[in-house]
């Protein structure tokens, strides 16, 4: 068995709300944190900007994770996009389809994501994979269960004969518990960070800053974004 790095992490980091809190969760317990994403011609690419946007107030404002923070790998999975008639590769209407996932559902997305973050853990020899998935508050998808990442780990470990751990810390969590969590992990600066420089929308819309972000505020991905800062709020204020 290859012996991997336990002080190394790689994080899956599409820039969006629960994928950011998760980076600062890494940082705060690995000496050495990378970071990958994924252009899978995502109808809201604008999350790729927000990837470098994040990580680079990371460095500006966070002395005490800016050493920790290692390089970022952005991966081509375009065809990924091509075979994947869904909402959030084509302009088509988010609903919620006759199987019971919504028609933002990917399928196999997260599958591939972690086979390829593997293959470049293995290369940095990084010990830990880590996810923002969560089944709690979230969309329906069945490869963000944790079952799901369990049996998808062990595939890992037998396939690349290591003992690399997949760890998904927001994976019990609701939105609200996720925002306490950017606020325990890095106080109200973080918060912050999160709320205005991550992406979360569907639509892949800037142009209004609302009180919990940036977005439409009209896709599931607003609407759980939203209700999970209100229900933060009201949480401090009692």
């Amino acid at each position: 068995m290859r012996p991997l790095d336990q002080a190394k992490a790689l994080v899956l980091f599409s820039g969006g709300q629960d994928s950011s809190i998760a980076l600062g969760w890494a940082l705060d317990r690995f000496e050495k944190v990378f970071t990958v994403g994924f252009d899978y011609g995502q109808r809201h690419a604008v999350e790729l900007g927000a990837r470098r946007s994040v990580r680079s107030k990371i460095k500006d404002d966070f002395p005490q994770w800016r050493e920790r923070l290692g390089e970022d790998t952005m991966i081509d999975l375009e065809g990924l996009g091509r075979i994947s008639e869904t909402a959030l590769t084509r302009s088509s209407e988010i609903f919620l389809a006759e199987n019971g996932l919504p028609t933002t559902f990917v399928p196999g997305r997260n599958l591939i994501f972690f086979t390829f973050a593997a293959a470049l853990a293995y290369r940095l020899e990084c010990g830990y994979l880590v996810g923002g998935m969560c089944e709690t508050d979230f969309s329906g998808y069945p490869d963000c269960r944790a079952k799901t990442l369990d049996a998808l780990a062990e595939s890992i470990r037998l396939g690349t004969e290591t003992s690399m751990m997949i760890e998904t810390p927001l994976m019990s969590v609701s939105k609200a518990g996720s925002w306490a969590m950017a606020e325990d992990l890095g106080g109200d600066a973080f918060v912050e960070l999160v709320r205005i420089h991550s992406h979360t929308c569907y639509q892949g819309v800037r142009g209004t800053l609302h009180e919990w972000g940036y977005g439409c505020g009209e896709c599931p991905a607003c609407e759980l974004r939203a209700k999970g800062w209100r229900d933060f709020v009201a949480g401090k204020a009692s």
